[in-house]
């Protein structure tokens, strides 16, 4: 394919992609898949320009785009080679208009931005949470160390500031690896692996993740318990959870799964009110943390959306806190950096639950925020995490 003819694939790409948002439909990743799918003659070399101009397009787009030729132009803005490749040629796009305006930058949508800086965050770290991500892994230490796992692994590896993490280029396929398939070690950014850490999970304890999805978090729980005590695994989704007992076996964990109800949870929970020693809530939220991974994520959020996740998470902090023993502990995790899904919610829980109190976690990275701590891409070179911890007296 000629340069043009690539701009003008990532414009029909980008076209797919902006639709989808607009209706909720699928993500970006899905539907560059199933483009590329249906366009088998596109090679390797051609695929990965195309990408690479669609998710730098998506990343310098603020608001949703009116058209993937709107989110191209905005970066031939600054870059008269790609202005120059809007030729008009056979499979080229057309010239550009002399009255025909880009789509506009900035970091999201107006409204998302000054939630962002109402939560504490400048523009710099706005414009952060966009910036490629790197791929972080964790040892699995129920089988190897992480010194052990970086001796072994067939590309340099850099120990990033969680104490079992690695740090790989991004865009290695870890996956297709040995030592992945032999469960030495599971993909896992740095900053969940610490806000996992802070629940500082002991051999021989009852712990429940709540939210479990398909057990990354988990995993990193069972690893923590060397294999003793009572390790139990929650959600609603099925399909997601499914997908744990796999994983698990996979990395020589003992987890025990619990399929719940939604808004019948607490009857499926019964039998371990007040019995449980440690609950991780790693709660359903907005993923405005990680946007480094998913940016088209943040065209489709609202500020209802926000609204019900903060709602979501008062609730399952409400199950988790009917769960645990007098002397035991909740860690609330959000991957988001917005006050209402995070500071807002922790200050209301413990408005509403007497007898708890926030305890600092012992992170060797972030900064406080709230009642909680807070990581973000450019202060601490993570995915953006609020968690607290959070004890019962």
């Amino acid at each position: 394919m000629t340069p043009a003819a690539r701009v003008q694939a990532a414009i029909e790409l980008l076209d797919a992609i902006c639709t989808a948002a607009r209706g909720q439909g699928a993500s970006a990743d899905r539907i560059a898949a199933d483009w590329f799918r249906t366009r088998r003659f596109v090679g390797s070399k051609d695929r990965r320009a195309i990408r690479d101009l669609v998710w730098d397009a998506i990343r310098a787009c603020g608001p949703l785009p009116a058209s993937g030729r709107a989110a191209l132009l905005r970066l031939a803005a600054d870059d008269p080679a790609m202005r120059a490749l809007f030729d008009g040629s056979r499979h080229g796009p057309a010239p550009i208009a002399r009255d025909e305006a880009p789509a506009a930058g900035g970091a999201a949508p107006a409204w998302l931005s000054a939630a962002l800086a109402a939560s504490g965050l400048d523009e710099a770290e706005a414009h952060a949470l966009l910036d490629r991500a790197p791929l972080d892994i964790r040892a699995n230490t129920l089988r190897v160390t992480r010194d052990e796992l970086a001796a072994r692994l067939p590309v340099a590896a850099q120990p990033c500031p969680a104490p079992d993490g690695l740090r790989l280029p991004t865009g290695t396929r870890v996956e297709d690896w040995p030592e992945y398939a032999a469960g030495l070690f599971e993909v896992q950014d740095a900053g969940s692996q610490l806000a996992c850490a802070a629940l500082a999970a002991q051999p021989g304890e009852c712990v429940v993740d709540l939210c479990a999805g398909a057990g990354g978090k988990t995993l990193a729980l069972a690893a923590m318990m060397q294999g003793q005590g009572r390790l139990i695994a929650c959600d609603i989704d099925r399909a997601r959870l499914a997908r744990l007992p796999e994983r698990a076996s996979r990395a020589g964990a003992m987890v025990a799964c619990r399929l719940l109800d939604g808004g019948r949870e607490a009857v499926a929970l019964a039998d371990l009110a007040g019995q449980v020693d440690a609950v991780l809530v790693d709660a359903p939220c907005s993923g405005s943390g990680t946007w480094r991974r998913n940016p088209e994520a943040r065209w489709r959020l609202t500020p209802e959306n926000i609204m019900r996740y903060a709602r979501m998470q008062a609730h399952v902090l409400d199950l988790a806190a009917n769960l645990v023993r007098p002397g035991g502990r909740i860690t609330f995790i959000t991957c988001s950096l917005l006050d209402a899904e995070g500071a807002d919610g922790v200050a209301a829980f413990l408005a509403r639950h007497r007898g708890w109190r926030s305890v600092p976690p012992a992170c060797p990275i972030g900064r406080v925020r709230g009642a909680g701590w807070r990581l973000t891409p450019q202060h601490d070179g993570t995915d953006g995490f609020y968690f607290a911890n959070l004890l019962r007296s």
